[in-house]
């Protein structure tokens, strides 16, 4: 318990945390709390086109006439939605793969490397084109599957090292000795030694998604139906928005998921000197 409050003690204080945390939880109001405020539906032609921002249109209209604010806020939605089943997913699939292989060694854990190393070389924006150019229908949800499955590799290597040095302790040999099972071992004496390395990859999973996301969505493969950041960049850049002067209707989308990307990253760094002492802020 005292090891809980210090803990939450130096997160209070670290800079770092505070401001990537007040960044994304700043963008996570607006998608949760923006649709109730926008007028229009995102793809409804609401108004004269190429209008810059006003008081009937916070963030001007595209040109065709949509309202952008509408976009902006239900495309939120959908890159958290990305960032959540997506980077749960590729973390889920990360931490049994590479606790599993850590804890058993031996042959199980030569042909899952072997398996992680496949998927690893593979070049995974060459996998996602494929996968999603031969899906005749793309939700967000589809998208955050196929992210998910081709996203896992580096985390399982990397929990797989850790879960080695782990297994030679002395509490895990007790409860081997015991006759627990495997899976008992793993979620009772590994998974809570790595806790805190686990929370931070699944930050930068979630950061991971959200650009893999946006990378698909800018090439065209995104969701074939509703709106996403990646989507409102793309039909920016498709029909000239820069060249036009709309830079209300690009900068939203590109300075959101700059932000939101760039305050996991930085979050990330702040638990790193959070959880490791001699990184703390004193």
């Amino acid at each position: 318990m005292s090891e809980t409050r210090e803990i939450l003690f130096f997160a209070f204080r670290n800079t770092k945390l505070r401001i990537g945390l007040s960044i994304v939880l700043l963008f996570l109001f607006f998608a949760l709390a923006g649709p109730y405020f926008a007028k229009y539906d995102p793809l409804e032609y609401v108004g004269p086109g190429y209008h810059p921002p006003s008081s009937e249109y916070w963030f001007g209209t595209t040109t065709f006439g949509q309202d952008v604010f509408s976009q902006f806020v239900y495309g939120l939605r959908s890159s958290f939605t990305v960032g959540l089943v997506g980077g749960s997913l590729a973390t889920l699939i990360g931490l049994a793969i590479g606790f599993f292989a850590g804890y058993r060694g031996g042959l199980i854990d030569e042909l899952l490397m072997m398996l992680t190393n496949i998927i690893l070389v593979i070049p995974t924006l060459a996998l996602l084109i494929i996968i999603a150019a031969y899906l005749p229908y793309r939700g967000v949800f589809i998208e955050s599957i196929i992210i998910g499955f081709t996203a896992w590799p580096w985390t399982a290597r990397a929990v797989r090292a850790q879960t080695l040095s782990l297994r030679a302790r002395e509490f895990v040999d007790l409860a081997r000795i015991t006759a627990i099972p495997t899976w008992k071992i793993i979620l009772g004496e590994i998974m809570p030694n790595m806790l805190s390395y686990v929370f931070m990859v699944f930050i930068l999973q979630f950061g991971g998604a959200i650009l893999a996301a946006v990378g698909l969505d800018f090439i065209g493969l995104g969701p074939t139906k509703g709106i996403s950041l990646g989507l409102m960049m793309q039909n920016a850049v498709l029909w000239n928005a820069i060249q036009l002067g709309m830079w209300w209707w690009i900068i939203p989308p590109g300075l959101a998921i700059t932000l939101i990307v760039g305050a996991l990253y930085f979050m990330n760094t702040g638990l790193d000197e959070v959880f490791n002492p001699k990184l703390r802020e004193m």
